[in-house]
């Protein structure tokens, strides 16, 4: 007997140490855990998630002192029904989890070792067999060393587990166990190999046969059976491959961006999986280190679950220069354990990781593609413009009641922001912008490339697109921007189409079109020169030939027909 407690003492104290140390290492995500398992639908303790993180903290300090002190046999009484307590409690929370489904990974080891429901289970039993043995063999366990050296020792460990805590609370955990690590290739964490086995179920098909209900069991084929169908029961069987890294997508304004920002050379990334939640104090570091990130040419973006409407309201108090989009709530806090934090992305990969308290200290390297005097305050009112260039446009494409309703839904925007006339509304926005974007055309010209950054050099095009009585002053502007490389010759190309095609003139490059649904049906608008259209096309920058435009526009079954302004009159 004493040799059985001896070693259960030693495998029960080094593994609540060890369980406990990683845990330690991650106090945030064993809160999430917590909070997990007190979720409605499962313990139904929602009033404890306020104070799960404190939870989490107290519980895995104890853990590691209860652990230190069964292996210097320090306070054996209460260290024994500590120990009892504590494994009862886990051994009902990971039998209830298996049970009944519903937490799939205990936490038990953080992510350092994933366990099934029923393996933590079961490696509980295994735990508490050994914990019941230190407890009927109690009068074996004798004390090392003298009381004073044990007292030391543990309260040497209570300070080394609150340093810890202090540590990465306050940046990140010191080892990072999760598939986001620092050089994990996200691309290639979502990817399933060929090889990867496919999940195996069975299907128990429930037919009537002749008056009496039969069974018929196969791997997925609808039996061939002469009776009338009833029900079939699904069972898994054995579970398909699951890669590491799931439910990741960047979305905005229900378009997916995802394999667009993955490819993205130099990415900065900020994510603040809930904005409702977020550190408020650290987006005066979030904010300096991405302007610095956009001057040095990165392309910089913002992750949120959080509505659009409240994503876009944050980036504008905290006067942030990227835009937020949306990815689920789970995945984000996966990846970095602060709110916010930041990364470094270089094509899909992890380059740098940090907490909101040492962005600063990010490692940012000047591009080619950099533009060190950008006006920083002018480009993020720009971006506001641009938001608010588009604010009624989407909600009036939807073509019914219920289409506009979910849209406004998604954008963040109440009943009462939407009703009434949406074009009148839009109107009144698109004036009010195009007086802020005329004082800037009058007093330092276009707020293009140079000055604002490729991604906002588009908004006042937008506006002033969007203000057709004004393109006939300003298009020499947007012409002399194009020619200087402070916007793309396309976007010269389309103002010029635009501007001749309102006043009854023959466009250029062919880039307008007109689409009506009665007999007039769908057209290109009149090119000047048609025989040559494709090489101004090339020469302005477009992929397309105006064969390919056309039915990019109208569908694969239009043919492109050369007309003259006259035809059109006709029409």
């Amino acid at each position: 007997m004493k040799v059985l407690v001896n070693i259960s003492r030693l495998f029960v104290g080094i593994l609540f140490i060890i369980s406990g140390l990683i845990k330690l290492n991650d106090p945030v995500g064993f809160s999430f855990k917590l909070k997990d398992y007190f979720a409605p639908e499962v313990l139904n303790l929602e009033f404890l998630v306020p104070y799960v993180l404190i939870m989490a903290i107290f519980i895995v300090i104890f853990e590691v002192l209860v652990g230190i002190m069964i292996l210097i046999g320090y306070a054996k009484k209460f260290t024994l029904w500590s120990l009892l307590l504590m494994i009862v409690f886990f051994t009902f929370l990971t039998f209830y989890s298996a049970y009944f489904n519903k937490v799939t990974d205990c936490g038990c080891f953080g992510d350092a070792i994933k366990l099934t429901p029923w393996e933590s289970f079961t490696k509980d039993i295994i735990l508490l067999v050994f914990v019941l043995i230190l407890y009927f063999g109690r009068k074996h366990i004798q004390p090392f060393f003298s009381k004073n050296i044990r007292s030391i020792i543990v309260f040497a460990g209570f300070v080394f587990c609150l340093a810890i805590t202090y540590h990465v609370l306050l940046h990140l955990p010191i080892i990072d166990f999760r598939p986001y690590k620092i050089d994990a290739d996200i691309t290639e964490g979502m990817s399933v190999p060929e090889d990867a086995p496919k999940p195996i179920f069975s299907y128990d098909w429930k037919f009537n046969v002749n008056g009496e209900d039969k069974i018929f069991s196969t791997s997925g084929d609808y039996p061939k059976v002469d009776g009338e169908f009833i029900s079939v029961d699904t069972k898994e069987l054995q579970a398909g491959y699951e890669p590491p890294i799931h439910d990741f997508t960047i979305e905005r304004e229900d378009q997916d961006y995802t394999e667009r920002f993955l490819n993205e050379e130099n990415l900065i990334v900020v994510i603040a999986y809930s904005l409702s939640a977020t550190e408020k104090d650290g987006y005066a570091n979030i904010r300096q280190i991405t302007d610095e990130a956009v001057k040095k040419g990165y392309k910089v973006i913002g992750l949120s679950a959080s509505s659009q409407k409240v994503m876009d309201a944050l980036a504008d108090d905290y006067k942030l220069n990227f835009k937020f989009y949306f990815c689920d709530e789970t995945t984000l806090k996966t990846i970095v354990r602060s709110n916010p934090g930041i990364l470094e992305l270089q094509s899909g990969t992890i380059k740098q990781k940090l907490h909101w308290n040492d962005a600063l200290k990010m490692k940012l390297v000047q591009l080619e593609n950099a533009s060190p005097e950008l006006d920083m305050n002018l480009k993020r009112r720009l971006d506001s413009i641009a938001v608010l260039d588009q604010r009624y446009r989407t909600l009036m494409q939807a073509t019914s009641v219920e289409e506009r309703n979910k849209i406004a839904e998604e954008m963040g925007l109440e009943p009462a922001d939407y009703s009434g006339d949406l074009t009148a509304m839009q109107q009144v926005i698109d004036s009010s912008n195009m007086e802020f974007v005329e004082h800037i055309f009058k007093t330092r010209g276009y707020p293009g490339k140079s000055v604002v950054g490729e991604e906002s050099s588009l908004a006042a095009w937008y506006v002033l697109q969007h203000n057709p009585d004004k393109i006939p002053a300003y298009l020499p502007l947007i012409k002399d921007a194009a020619d200087a490389g402070e916007i793309s010759k396309r976007s010269a190309a389309m103002m010029e189409d635009r501007y001749l095609m309102h006043e009854g003139e023959p466009q250029v490059y062919g880039t307008q079109g007109m689409k009506y649904d009665d007999a007039r049906g769908s057209f290109i608008w009149p090119i000047i020169n048609p025989e040559t259209v494709n090489q101004r096309r090339s020469e302005a920058g477009f992929d397309q030939t105006i064969e390919e435009y056309s039915k990019l526009l109208f569908g694969d079954n239009f043919e492109y027909k050369v007309l003259t302004v006259d035809d059109v009159k006709e029409k």
